[in-house]
């Protein structure tokens, strides 16, 4: 059995899987995969993912030049999920940030008490420019 057939995808074939920064250990996003997605990071050393939106599959920094490049590729014990860490270049969240997680709320605070918690590293609309 190859290390993929170990996964448990979802009903709608997908894997949630946590894309960390490698240097740092900074949760950079999450994103969904497919079996086909899969294949394609681990074979071309490039993040790919399944998005749910648009159904359509999709490579890490196709559009903005963001791409992450894997370094390891490993799965938790229920074998639900992925761990993969990278080497991110620029932005991982599509608003501009080194991580999509950019928000943070302290515990007992209401909606008032959230605050960002890193610079904007580039505006989207500079990143997502029509050519």
């Amino acid at each position: 059995m190859n290390f993929v057939e170990k996964l448990k995808f979802n009903s709608d074939g997908l894997i949630p899987a946590i894309i960390q920064e490698q240097s740092t250990g900074r949760v950079l996003m999450m994103a969904w995969m497919n079996k086909a997605s899969l294949e394609t990071t681990l074979s071309t050393g490039k993040t790919h993912f399944w998005s749910r939106s648009r159904q359509k599959f999709w490579m890490k920094g196709e559009s903005s030049g963001h791409v992450q490049t894997v370094k390891d590729v490993s799965f938790d014990c229920d074998g639900d999920t992925l761990l993969i860490q990278v080497d991110q270049v620029g932005a991982a969240c599509h608003e501009g940030y080194k991580s999509c997680f950019f928000r943070s709320v302290s515990p007992g605070a209401g909606d008032e008490a959230i605050q960002v918690t890193e610079p904007v590293l580039q505006k989207p609309e500079d990143i997502y420019r029509k050519k």
